[in-house]
């Protein structure tokens, strides 16, 4: 067979049939959703392609309760989650970035907002915020806790790094290349900059998170600018 042939190409791009995990990574930059009659929470337009009967949802702004209206007003949290209900095969990208796949027992983490692709029904997601003028101008004010047993998938530019957090050795990072940090960790947000220099956005250099205690943090080869929606 002609290594170009376009039955080349095919076999060597073809989904694995033989692969049916729930959340299954089927290339480093997309993930495989395998629904039997479930739902699944997706980042609303990274959906690529589907096989079966499946329904989509965008989630309302009420979605999680009335306590979290304001927050997702102001974040553009609220309509950001699309709900895929049914049976078939999902697939998820975001932009060409890699996909991670992670299982929480009875766990927590949290993830910066523009970074999560999916989780499982069983997940519970909460926005949470520093309150902080440098998380507005620095892009690290709004973050999502995700918390209980089941699957989620982050994404990340590049290969991501861990950075684990001690007492003895807190941890320092550049709002727009956190990616996720450990439940645990309740993340400072400081400058080294006057009061002048607030105007136009302020780069890693200038604004920091600060991680003191035990956990850790994950971090990108890549300064992400995130806005707020209106």
């Amino acid at each position: 067979m002609n290594k170009y042939s376009l039955e080349s190409f095919v076999a060597e791009t073809k989904e694995n049939p033989n692969e049916r995990d729930y959340f299954e990574l089927e290339k480093p930059q997309m993930l495989e959703i395998n629904l039997n009659n479930q739902s699944v929470w997706t980042k609303a337009g990274s959906m690529v392609g589907y096989v079966g009967n499946i329904k989509f949802e965008r989630q309302g702004m009420l979605a999680g309760g009335i306590g979290n209206l304001l927050k997702k007003a102001i974040s553009g949290e609220g309509t950001r989650l699309m709900k895929a209900e049914g049976t078939g095969k999902l697939y998820v990208a975001d932009s060409g970035k890699k996909v991670r796949v992670l299982h929480l027992d009875n766990e927590s983490l949290c993830v910066n907002g523009n970074d999560v692709l999916a989780h499982d029904q069983t997940i519970k997601s909460d926005i949470t915020m520093l309150k902080s003028i440098a998380g507005v101008m620095a892009g690290g004010l709004f973050q999502v806790k995700l918390s209980g047993t089941g699957h989620i998938a982050i994404t990340t530019h590049g290969d991501p790094l861990t950075l684990m957090v001690t007492p003895d050795s807190p941890v320092f990072t550049d709002p727009n290349a956190t990616v996720a940090w450990s439940g645990n960790l309740t993340p400072e947000l400081k400058s080294n900059v006057s009061l002048k220099s607030l105007i136009g956005r302020g780069s890693g250099e200038e604004f920091q998170m600060k991680f003191s205690g035990n956990g850790w943090v994950l971090i990108q080869p890549y300064e992400e600018i995130y806005t707020l929606q209106k």
